[in-house]
């Protein structure tokens, strides 16, 4: 290791200063690039469902579909193979993880981006080649300059949602992954440190103390963060989550002050709080009664019903001013059976948000996994949120999906002439016969309620036991559309232990236009040839795919 010149001191804090601000410019413009996409996408939707509405009369003489292959489809073909490629095409790591391409691009980019501005100019003025001086302290630089985003990203309200128009749950692996990088980059940093001559002679001073302190803390939160730990016991990676990352970014405010690098740290406390001051809003304007503002309206008192040996129904009354879109997510809290008085747990809201006043649009509903703990003790509830993304699906012509509440909006927007959609089908995977009986009232509501220029179908996939097919089958109430009272002739049922993989791919062979498909699992079903370039040129539909990426873990 050479000694420093001045020549050498200039250059490291030139560089220490200005590569992570250019790392930053790099991400905010790659952030924008992304919003611009994004926003476009949403833009563009509006003006489609406006054609689908214009194109209505023309269409709506004749239902069959004729493909023609048509160079003019050549853009569209492009962007569904750009969809196929970085959605769809995924890649397996063990039994827990699958990353889609978009993401492995992502992850491989900003670890790229990283090194190349740790480890770019690292020779020092005597000629000495990665110069440790040179790296060690940039590479810390670096990644505590990454913090600000990462601890933004982990939060439900933050910048980057709304520049770019992703939605929190769907950043969050950006979150983890940002995070795990700098990690990886910080134990560089010790690792260096470690073989400068000057770390015994500073292991007494308190800024190392705090600084290894700090490492220890971000270790144990990183172990815990593995998909493994974290859905097996979520509670433990909830608690050593928050205090982990309090005694590191404390820790490293301190550690880094004397580098003049905290700068980069407080603005993670500004970005935490801020999240959690607009949360507490919310918590207080839901659930005003509660904290003595109002009584009735305001009052979520819970009302439960035990579907079966693990599901329960969670029923609340909200006050009028709480509205939420189908799809999106709210966290429950329970102050009388949480370990701590704020606990949040997430959950999907299963209803819809209309005005039609039939069960399931009005009420906000939970389908609650009883797995132990925290859901088998429901009583008194708070709500925050809605949170999440909220799919778009008025400008599609075919919808398929697996979400009462999406299945309750097509077809109010189809009602309202806010949709051009023509074919809704609803998948719901079920155990037996009983599960239907969960939301039927619901279903045979909306299909009474479906316009006739709107086909239903809502093939239901058998997952249990070969005897509960066979209940199935002796259910009345199940064996057929017209069998239902008042269901309208233009609703298809089927039954039976089906392929989920075939139906989708029965259903594109179908289907001609735009088409959705809102469902977990099923990217395999839509690669190539079944979204292919060849498809799109010859007349079939694009197919959009969207993915709930909410869940515990």
């Amino acid at each position: 290791m050479s000694e420093l010149s001045e020549a050498d001191i200039s250059a490291l804090v030139r560089e220490n200063d200005t590569y992570p601000e250019q790392v930053w410019y790099t991400i905010a413009t790659f952030l924008f690039i992304v919003g611009c996409f994004q926003w476009g996408s949403l833009v563009y939707s509006k003006f489609a469902r406006r054609r689908h509405h214009d194109s209505d009369e023309e269409t709506a003489t004749t239902n069959d579909i004729q493909y023609k292959f048509s160079l003019h489809r050549i853009p569209l073909a492009i962007i569904n193979v750009y969809r196929v490629v970085a959605f769809r095409w995924t890649l397996e790591i063990g039994q827990s993880y699958t990353l889609n391409m978009a993401e492995v691009f992502v992850t491989v980019a900003y670890i790229a981006l990283l090194l190349i501005y740790a480890f770019i100019n690292t020779t020092s003025v005597e000629g000495q080649k990665l110069d440790i001086i040179y790296w060690s302290n940039r590479i810390a630089m670096l990644a505590s300059s990454q913090f600000p985003i990462v601890t933004a990203l982990g939060t439900k309200n933050n910048l980057v949602s709304l520049v770019t128009g992703i939605s929190y749950d769907r950043l969050n692996y950006v979150h983890r992954m940002m995070a795990r990088t700098c990690f990886m980059l910080l134990w560089v940093h010790a690792a260096g440190e470690v073989f400068t001559e000057s770390f015994r002679e500073t292991l007494n001073e308190d800024w190392l103390r705090v600084g290894i302190t700090a490492m220890v803390a971000f270790s144990i939160l990183i172990i815990v963060s593995l998909r493994p730990v974290r859905s097996d016991v979520y509670e433990v990676f909830f608690y050593v989550h928050f205090l982990g990352v309090l005694i590191f970014l404390v820790g490293g405010y301190y550690h880094t002050k004397g580098a003049h690098g905290s700068y980069w740290i407080w603005p993670s406390f500004v970005f935490w709080a801020f999240d959690r001051f607009i949360r507490v809003v919310r918590l207080v304007v839901f659930n005003h009664s509660y904290f003595g503002f109002k009584s009735g309206t305001g009052t979520m008192d819970a009302t439960t019903e035990l579907l079966s040996e693990d599901i329960v129904r969670l029923c609340l009354r909200r006050p009028q001013h709480f509205h939420w879109s189908p799809g999106q997510t709210a966290y429950l809290i329970m102050p009388s059976v949480s370990t701590l008085p704020f606990e949040a747990h997430p959950f999907t809201i299963a209803s819809f948000d209309s005005t039609s006043g039939a069960p399931f649009w009005k009420e906000l509903v939970f389908l609650v996994n009883v797995h132990g703990g925290f859901t088998k003790k429901l009583k008194e509830v708070f709500v925050d949120g809605p949170y999440g993304p909220s799919s778009d699906l008025s400008s599609y012509d075919t919808s398929v999906f697996g979400q009462v509440s999406l299945f309750l909006s097509v077809i109010e927007s189809v009602r309202k002439g806010k949709s051009s959609c023509k074919r809704v089908v609803f998948i719901w995977s079920i155990r037996g016969a009983d599960y239907v009986k969960w939301i039927e009232e619901a279903l045979v509501k909306a299909v009474q309620l479906a316009p006739s220029s709107l086909t239903v179908s809502h093939p239901y996939l058998d997952t249990g036991s070969p005897s509960m097919s066979q209940s199935m089958e002796e259910d009345s109430s199940l064996s057929s559309p017209t069998e239902k009272k008042g269901t309208p002739e233009q609703v298809v049922t089927r039954k039976g232990r089906s392929d989920l993989d075939a139906l989708l791919k029965e259903e594109v062979s179908m289907a001609s236009g735009s088409m959705s498909v809102s469902a977990r699992a099923v990217r395999h079903a839509l690669r190539f040839p079944v979204s292919g370039p060849s498809s799109i040129l010859s007349g079939g539909p694009s197919v959009t795919l969207y993915v709930e990426s909410f869940g515990y873990a």
